[in-house]
This record gives C-alpha cells, structure tokens and sequence, in this order.
C-alpha cells in the first residue's frame, strides 16, 4: 500500500513537471498562479491527490492484489491492476467535473492516470520478481504440511516442488485415521497421523496445513479449532466436507482449487512500523556511534591478540540460521575451554552465563558491563536477520535441547535487547527465560517494543550488564 502511494505521488510530480515543461507558452505562470498562489486551490489539487491515493488503495484491496502474490498469477495481477486504475482514474475525472475545477489542466490529470497504470504494473512485476527470486533462495517461502496421501495429495506436493514461485517448502504427509497409505513403511513422505499433527507443525515451525482428503466433520473442525490456537493457516480442498466453508472464497495454489477455512490475520501496519522502527534506529545508532565503535576496535586490538570481531551460527525465526556478530570480550580459544569451566554454570536449563568468567578480557569485561559488545549486531537488524527487540538468538546446541514448548519463542525475529532483557537479566531461571519470551510474542504491540526500548537505554546506562 505505501509503495503504491508513493507510485501515485511520483507519477503527479512528473506529469505536472512534463506539463510546465513543454506546455503553451504562459501554462507554468497560469498553473503556478492558479495553484501554489492561491491557497485554496492549492489545498483542493492535494485533496484531489491524496482522494486518488485512496481510491487506487482501496480499490486495490477490493481487488486483493495486496494478497500473496502465490494466489494469482502474472497476467491476473496485472489485469486487476489496471482494473483498479480505470476505477480511481474515473472517481477522479467525476470528482474534477462536479468540482468544476478548471485550473487544474487535462493533460496533466490524464498523463497523471497514464504513468499511474504503468508505474504500477512495472513496480507489481518488479516486486514479484524480487519475491520469486527471494523464494529460489529460501528467503520468504511457507512450510507446508499435506493431510492425507492419495492421489490429490501427491498432485499437490508435485505441483509444490515443481513451481518454486509459489514459495511454499513441503515438510511431509500425513495419514488420516483409517485411511489407506500410500507410502512404503520406510517413506520420509509420510511423517505421522492426524493424532500428532500440530506437534510436528510446530518441531518444523509449519505455516500451512492442506486438508486434500475427506474424514468426519468433527475432526476437521477440531483440527480448525487447534490451528487458530497456533496461528496455522488451513486449508481444504472444495467439494469433500459436507459444506463446511460454503461460504468461504476459493483461493488457487497453481491449478489447484483450495478453500481457506482458517486464516491467521497479521498486523501489517503493525510489522511495517515495527520494520521501519528498527531500519531508522540502527541507521541512528550506526552513525551516530561510529566514533565510538572505532574506538572499541582500537581498544580490543591493544588488549588482547584476536580479531575484533566474533561470528557464530545463531538460530533465527523458524529455525533459520544466521550469523550473528559482536565485539570480541573473550581471549582466543576460549570456547575450547568452555569444558573446563561448565561446572561454573550460574544459570539452569540449556542456558550458560558466568558473572566472572576467566575467559574475558579487560575491555570485554568493560564491554560487557554497558553492553557495547551488541553494537555490531545493528548490521543484523538491517539485514533483517534480527530486530530491535525480540527474543535473543539461541546457539544450536540449545535448540537441540528445547522441549516443544520451548519452541514458541522461535516464532519471531530474534532481537538485540527484549523483554527478559530489562525485567529478568539476572535471574538464573530458564523457564523464566522462556516464559518471558512467549509472553512477548504472546503480546506483541508497537509500543511495547518503545517500552522495552526506553528501558533498555537505562539499563545499559546503569551498567547494570553481565
């Protein structure tokens, strides 16, 4: 939606700058005394502006085009989309004529309309081809899980693999009760039963769930009930549920016919604020401490011999890895010595914290204090790997020891600072750790990450850091 906006905006800019270019002799000194001059014609031209901005948006959004792009080919898309401009561009030629706004020239309105049709299908084909190729790499792409092993479910999991510009990854099959499998007894297709479904939805961090053969009603609807629980979409294949989503719309994944019988709805206005949040902040932090962090990597080469930087693998949301980067606190080889001092632990569970650890260098205990080790990960946030506030990235060996439970707290980008950060630092509980986490997840909101934020910078000023 704001890329469309900002499409809209630059196409008046332009066609407004064409027309006093090369339009009659006097047309600028007309349009610009007509316009900018006049205050009140002024204000009715960004009326004008702004009410195309909205039609093209809303008329969008009537037309789904702000969908997944995986729900409608190409050609689709761009038909719907000069669709939506026919109807703004008339709501605003309509609007002009009962207006009688006769300053405002018609060149400019239909060359406005022109590179509004085009600039909008050139940016929907260029952002689907940023998402396809995004999709070829891993990036963006939804795990998905098949009910059932006929015919239809092996059609769908071909067409799944075939067409990587769907964007989904296929995880496995599985049997409904009393069915007949498919699949050999040794097959990594088939992966479960319908009584250990949402368990292994949520060991493989699964998006989407297909329904693509018929069972009882009840099981359907219980199976609906638990995914609305975990936020799991579903889906079902028309014409096999005794009308159970008649009133549901019918959504193609390729050539095939699905109905949506759960949907997660996801705060996007929300995630985009969150998004721009953390792309404004560390841009502010990176440039605004740069002094600060040239003087850290010149400390940390006088302390001690090392590279200034340490990278590990951390895991990211849905068991992503990434490499995550900070300033180097620990001599070399220190985690060949982690053995050593293990018994040392001061914290319980898979975690792993020691107030004094014999590992640290002079400037990584300073670092450590005010927390200026974390600097380098802002690079992360911009990435996208890791946001401003989230739960902290765990190492593999870790995960590998997470119950399911624990699992929840991988449904989010990994953050710098968080909610266990300022409330619970100190406190040696994992389950605390955990508990923490899930609530913040549990309990996303724009302004708790201000919150978290705000407490996080008296925090470090404090001192107060491990």
């Amino acid at each position: 939606m704001i890329l469309d906006g900002v499409t809209v905006l630059a196409a008046a800019i332009l066609a407004t700058l064409y027309h006093l270019r090369v339009g009659p002799p006097g047309a600028e000194r007309e349009f610009l005394q007509g316009t900018l001059l006049d205050g009140r014609s002024m204000a009715m031209l960004l009326a004008l502006l702004c009410g195309l901005i909205g039609a093209i948006i809303l008329t969008s959004h009537r037309l789904h085009l702000y969908y997944p792009a995986r729900l409608h080919g190409y050609l689709q898309e761009q038909r719907l989309t000069a669709q939506a401009c026919l109807v703004a561009g008339l709501l605003l030629i309509g609007t002009i004529y009962l207006i009688r706004a006769s300053y405002i020239p018609r060149s400019i309105v239909l060359i406005t309309l022109g590179l509004v049709g085009v600039s909008l299908g050139l940016r929907r084909l260029v952002y689907r081809a940023v998402l396809y190729r995004n999709f070829e790499r891993g990036i963006g792409t939804r795990s998905v899980l098949i009910v059932g092993t006929g015919p239809e479910a092996q059609a769908l999991r071909r067409q799944v693999d075939r067409d990587p510009h769907l964007g989904y990854t296929f995880k496995g099959f599985f049997e409904l009760p009393g069915g007949c499998s498919q699949f050999p007894a040794d097959s990594d297709d088939a992966v479960g039963n319908l009584d250990t479904l949402f368990q292994n939805a949520r060991r493989q961090f699964v998006d989407e769930i297909f329904f693509t053969a018929p069972c009882e009603r009840g099981v359907v609807q219980e199976a609906q009930e638990k995914a609305r629980a975990r936020g799991i979409n579903l889906r079902l294949v028309p014409d096999t549920y005794d009308g159970l989503a008649w009133s549901s719309p019918i959504e193609y994944i390729g050539p095939f016919p699905t109905i949506p019988l759960y949907f997660r709805k996801v705060p996007e206005v929300a995630l985009v604020l969150k998004r721009t949040l953390d792309i404004v902040f560390s841009i502010l932090v990176i440039i605004g401490l740069a002094p600060l962090v040239l003087a850290i990597a010149i400390a940390i080469k006088l302390d001690s011999r090392g590279p200034v930087f340490y990278s590990s693998d951390r895991i990211g949301k849905k068991g992503r890895v990434f490499r995550c980067t900070k300033f180097r606190t620990m001599v070399c080889g220190a985690e060949e010595r982690r053995a050593a001092i293990l018994p040392m632990n001061e914290r319980d569970g898979v975690l792993f914290k020691i107030s004094h650890d014999p590992r640290t260098t002079r400037v990584g205990r300073f670092l450590r204090k005010y927390s200026l080790d974390e600097l380098p990960q802002f690079f992360s946030v911009l990435r996208g790997e890791m946001s401003i506030v989230g739960p902290r990235p765990p190492i593999a060996s870790e995960v590998r020891e997470y119950k399911l439970g624990h699992l929840r707290r991988l449904e989010a980008i990994p953050g710098i600072t968080g909610l266990w950060q300022v409330q619970a630092r100190r406190d040696p509980s994992f389950d605390s750790y955990i508990s923490l986490d899930v609530s913040y997840i549990e309990n996303w909101s724009i302004w708790l990450d201000v919150k978290i934020i705000l407490r996080t910078v008296g925090v470090v000023l404090a001192g107060t850091g491990s």
